[in-house]
C-alpha cells in the first residue's frame, strides 16, 4: 500500500503474488517461502508501475480522440452507492469518524515515509509483513541485531512524532 498508494491495487498485487508463490514455489521448504514472497511482491509492484505507465499513455491518447458529445451527465452514477450500509461496516461509520481515522492514517503514513530507508524497511517487514527478526534480517541482508536496532529506532521516532502531533496510539 505504501508503494502503490492505492488500497485496491495493493490488495490485487498481494493476491497475485500469493498465487504466483503457490503455483511456482509450492514444493519449496516453508522456511524459504517468506523471502520468495518478498521478491515476488517487489517484482509485482514494479510490473504494476510499468502497466500503469503504459495504460496512462494509451488512455490519454485515446481520450483526446473521443468526441465531447459522448460524455453523459450520468456517467459517474453508481447505483451501488445508493444501497444502505450495514451497521458496523466502514460505510456505516460517521463522517467525523471516517475523516478522523483517515487523517490519523495519513499522518502515520507521512511519518513512516520520513523514516530513514533501513528503519522504514525493517519496520514494515516486521510489523506490516509480520516477519520474525531472523526472516527480516535475511530479507534485508543484515544481522538480527541490526533489525532490532532499526525497528526500535523506527518505533521510537514514530511514537515521538505522533505524540508531538497530539495523537496517542
Amino acid at each position: 500500500m505504501f508503494a502503490v498508494r492505492d488500497d485496491e491495487a495493493a490488495l490485487d498485487i498481494v493476491q497475485d503474488s500469493m498465487m504466483r508463490l503457490a503455483e511456482k514455489y509450492g514444493d519449496r521448504p516453508p522456511e524459504e517461502l517468506p523471502l520468495l514472497f518478498q521478491r515476488i511482491l517487489q517484482n509485482a509492484t514494479r510490473d504494476y508501475f510499468r502497466r500503469t505507465k503504459v495504460r496512462s499513455f494509451w488512455t490519454t491518447l485515446f481520450s483526446s480522440m473521443a468526441p465531447e458529445s459522448a460524455e453523459s451527465d450520468n456517467a459517474d452514477f453508481d447505483p451501488l452507492e445508493t444501497l444502505e450500509a450495514q451497521e458496523g461496516s466502514k460505510q456505516a461509520e460517521s463522517a467525523y469518524d471516517e475523516v478522523a481515522r483517515a487523517q490519523v492514517m495519513a499522518l502515520i503514513q507521512e511519518e513512516i515515509e520520513k523514516l530513514p530507508a533501513r528503519q522504514r524497511e525493517a519496520f514494515l517487514l516486521r510489523y506490516w509483513e509480520e516477519l520474525d527478526v531472523a526472516e527480516t534480517a535475511q530479507a534485508m541482508g543484515c544481522s538480527e541485531g541490526s533489525v532490532k536496532t532499526h525497528c526500535s529506532r523506527a518505533t521510537h521516532a514514530l511514537a515521538l512524532a505522533m505524540k508531538a502531533k497530539g495523537i496517542s496510539l
